[in-house]
């Protein structure tokens, strides 16, 4: 439910460029916003985030984890790919888009684990850093899901 929640939160209080009012430039922020949810999100959560945040050391599949890593990263590589011709994931303006995938790569860049040289991506995670809004809301400590 969390997609038709963000979107109806853009419908009612977001505005034009976050939430374009052009239905062909809003079909590209909700194509990227589904694929961030779809692609990204579930490929990273369960396999590798609370593979490696939840469980003990010693009962960690390290092959399965390292796995689901390099595939995960195969899909980073799409957004990397964007993102070299973007400021943002949908476009140069930041979007719902980049509330999806932001989410996660907070998470991502914050476990130890080993990750693939993405410069544009990691780029863009630091343009996200530096907003106070992002800071705020989504870089919130996960340390209480640690094991």
């Amino acid at each position: 439910e969390s997609g038709a929640i963000l979107r109806y939160l853009a419908n009612n209080y977001g505005f034009d460029p976050f939430w374009p009012d052009n239905p062909i430039e809003r079909a590209n922020v909700d194509r990227w916003a589904e694929w961030a949810k779809i692609a990204i999100m579930m490929n990273f959560t369960v396999p590798i985030f609370w593979a490696v945040v939840r469980t003990p050391l010693k009962n960690r599949n390290l092959k399965a984890i390292e796995k689901a890593i390099n595939y995960f990263e195969s899909l980073l590589k799409i957004a990397e790919e964007q993102l070299a011709k973007y400021n943002y994931l949908a476009s140069d303006n930041f979007t719902l888009a980049d509330i999806w995938l932001g989410h996660i790569l907070y998470r991502y860049y914050n476990i130890k684990i080993n990750r693939a040289s993405l410069p544009y991506l990691q780029n863009y995670y630091r343009r996200l850093c530096d907003n106070p809004k992002y800071v705020e809301h989504v870089k919130v400590s996960f340390d209480a899901l640690k094991v």
